[in-house]
């Protein structure tokens, strides 16, 4: 079976394994209601979570990526299915009574340590998100705009995706070929970002932009529902709610990141706008005004001009055998650790490339599985990404339950002449998706609900965005990086070019998301809205961004990461942040110090969610961060290295 479930056999299973999970969460839900308050009420609660997420978190990664459709639709099901009774077990008062009485008893909460105190307030935690505290009315009232969000989230991820339509006889014959058509009309389904006609970009922006009424109103009512629910269980405003736990943990505390980041980034954003706008002028005389769809061309274009990196030159020296020894290496030195490829048994595996990697510790043995999908095939999803199967936990009988994960590349296969070759880019992935699975396979916590990965957003990023600099550096890369054919090491100066190249245009690139983040945040603070939310973008987009807002367009309603990161979409830059003061401060030196290494497992890799994030990274780093220093931080990372600059001139 599936992961070496016996019953995922075959898709009917997941009924079998779903039904198995709701049975068992049953009688966990009544031995929770008859326990006296004490740590047993918390690791009842603990075993709960496992017997839904042992079905959710595998069915949610099988819906999505399992190559025949029945076994899909049998996984979306069980989802569905496990969904509905999480949202019942949140709105269950005697459920919720049970841990209230344990929270309520000082005695006992005074003698529980951290990491169990931590696990049930955030079990409340997700009660109180549910209303539970409230009257009955209310109550149903909070469940039913908890149901409403959930169809409104996905009506607006279809909607973000569809394609615009539009008569063929308005655009110039000369780019129509850029397009695919339908009858007389063409469909624009997306920004053609890098083609290099100016015209094909601006028509695309303006098309594929332009604003739809149903989306529009979706947004709308997404934003209001948002904030209904959180004002009815009890916070100021949506992003008040979402930011509970986090590293940031108020409003307040992102909108100021996000202002001095802005100012500090604006002189280096204006000289990379007016670099851009010279490029453009020398391609297109006739004009030369930089536009919204100019950006992520043109800084390409002078990427090019500057550095010429060829990915092809690249390639060469990434093979997937070459950059896999290097992670092994690399955590070998760093943490004790080694990758072991495993034999599969048949059915454990959704595709005959899947490999299966165990991760062994030199004096701990096994810690978990690492299922590698790495290779293109038809249906599979683009996007590279880390999924937890099962979560670690130590179990009743004092046994660890292993963790289980997959991570999702799109690698092409390799061919008779050469083995599988991956761009910097691509290696650069391999290594963030790693970073991810280090961080789950090293979250050994007691709690399963805090495993891993199973933390606040703006943290899950910094194992992974840590791993970028590993991956970016000299002494790492020369470790590993060889000719596949003559076994050469790739050149020194190569690296120093690459790195530099990234730093092209990089404040207008990080301009960018902070208007992006800035935006996410006005959307989720106070209701109602002061003006339309395209009068919003506009208004955002003169201020955090500097580039003009284009009349009839409205990229708000392309905003797809609103669903997954609504008021979160600032941790992407919060998170990168701390990764780059945990490399400057801790690994810059010596990127294989073992004691190093030892610090970043024991202080931020081991606690997954059962601490609170900012004291993990204070422990890193032996201080506690200001809101500025991050901002430094991310600025720095954008000087240019002297050494190469030098070497280059």
């Amino acid at each position: 079976g599936l992961f070496g479930v016996p019953e995922l056999s075959c898709p009917e299973g997941f009924q079998e394994a779903q039904d198995k999970a709701l049975q068992e969460s049953e009688q966990l839900v009544q031995k929770a209601c008859s326990t006296p308050p004490g740590p047993e009420t918390v690791i009842i609660f603990d075993q709960l979570s496992d017997a839904l997420c042992k079905v959710a978190d595998l069915a949610d990664f099988v819906k999505i990526a399992h190559p025949d459709f029945a076994f899909r639709e049998a996984a979306e099901e069980a989802c569905r299915n496990i969904g509905t009774v999480v949202e019942k077990l949140n709105t269950d008062v005697e459920l919720c009574q049970s841990l209230r009485r344990l929270l309520a008893d000082e005695v006992v909460m005074s003698s529980l340590d951290p990491e169990t105190r931590r696990v049930a307030e955030l079990f409340m935690f997700d009660f109180e998100i549910s209303g539970i505290h409230l009257d009955e009315e209310k109550r149903k009232k909070a469940v039913n705009l908890n149901v409403r969000i959930l169809d409104l989230c996905n009506e607006f991820l279809t909607g973000a995706h569809l394609p615009n339509k539009i008569d063929k006889n308005v655009l110039p014959e000369h780019i129509r070929y850029n397009f695919t058509a339908e009858g007389n009309y063409l469909q624009v389904a997306g920004l053609h970002a890098d083609c290099p006609d100016d015209l094909v970009r601006e028509a695309a922006y303006k098309i594929f932009l332009y604003p739809n009424a149903e989306q529009l109103s979706r947004l709308e009512e997404l934003l209001a529902s948002r904030n209904s629910l959180a004002q009815l269980v009890g916070y100021d405003t949506f992003a008040h709610r979402a930011l509970q736990g986090t590293m940031a943990k108020t409003p307040e505390t992102v909108t100021q990141f996000l202002e001095k980041l802005s100012d500090q980034l604006s002189k280096r954003t204006q000289k990379d706008f007016e670099m851009m706008t010279k490029m453009k002028m020398k391609l297109n005389p006739q004009n030369s005004k930089l536009m919204p769809w100019d950006h992520p061309y043109y800084s390409g274009v002078l990427r090019a001009e500057r550095y010429n990196i060829d990915p092809g030159l690249y390639c060469p020296f990434f093979s997937l055998g070459a950059c896999m020894e290097g992670l092994n290496s690399l955590f070998s030195q760093l943490l004790g650790i080694s990758l072991y490829a495993e034999q599969t048994q048949r059915g454990e595996v959704w595709s005959e490339d899947v490999r299966k990697l165990a991760v062994v510790h030199e004096t701990e043995g096994l810690l978990g599985y690492i299922y590698c999908d790495f290779f293109q095939r038809p249906d599979k999803p683009h996007q590279d990404c880390h999924f937890t199967v099962r979560g670690g936990r130590l179990r009743e009988n004092g046994e660890y339950q292993l963790p289980v994960v997959v991570l999702m590349l799109s690698l092409p296969h390799s061919t008779r002449g050469a083995p599988t070759l991956l761009s910097p880019g691509m290696m650069e992935n391999l290594f963030h998706e790693m970073g991810h699975a280090m961080h789950s396979m090293l979250g050994r916590t007691r709690y399963q609900h805090v495993t891993g990965t199973r933390c606040p957003t703006d943290f899950a990023e910094v194992p992974s965005i840590l791993m970028e600099y590993f991956a970016n550096d000299y002494r790492v890369v020369n470790q590993f990086a060889r000719h596949y054919k003559t076994g050469q090491p790739l050149p020194k100066n190569m690296v120093s070019r690459l790195c530099e190249s990234k730093k092209v245009c990089a404040a207008a690139d990080m301009q960018l998301q902070v208007f992006y983040a800035a935006l996410d945040q006005i959307y989720h603070g106070k209701h109602p809205l002061k003006k339309s939310t395209t009068e919003i973008l506009k208004e955002t987009q003169e201020k955090f961004y500097g580039l003009p807002y284009v009349p009839n367009t409205a990229w708000q309603l392309r905003f797809s990461h609103l669903v997954g990161y609504g008021a979160k979409y600032y941790s992407y830059l919060m998170s990168r942040a701390v990764a780059s003061m945990v490399w400057k401060q801790c690994f810059a030196q010596d990127p294989f110090d073992r004691a190093m290494g030892e610090r970043y497992r024991r202080e931020m890799l081991a606690h997954g969610g059962g601490k609170e994030p900012i004291l993990m990274v204070q422990g890193m780093l032996q201080k506690s961060p200001s809101v500025e220093d991050f901002v430094d931080a991310l600025v720095s990372d954008l000087d240019q290295d002297f050494e190469t600059f030098i070497m280059d001139s």
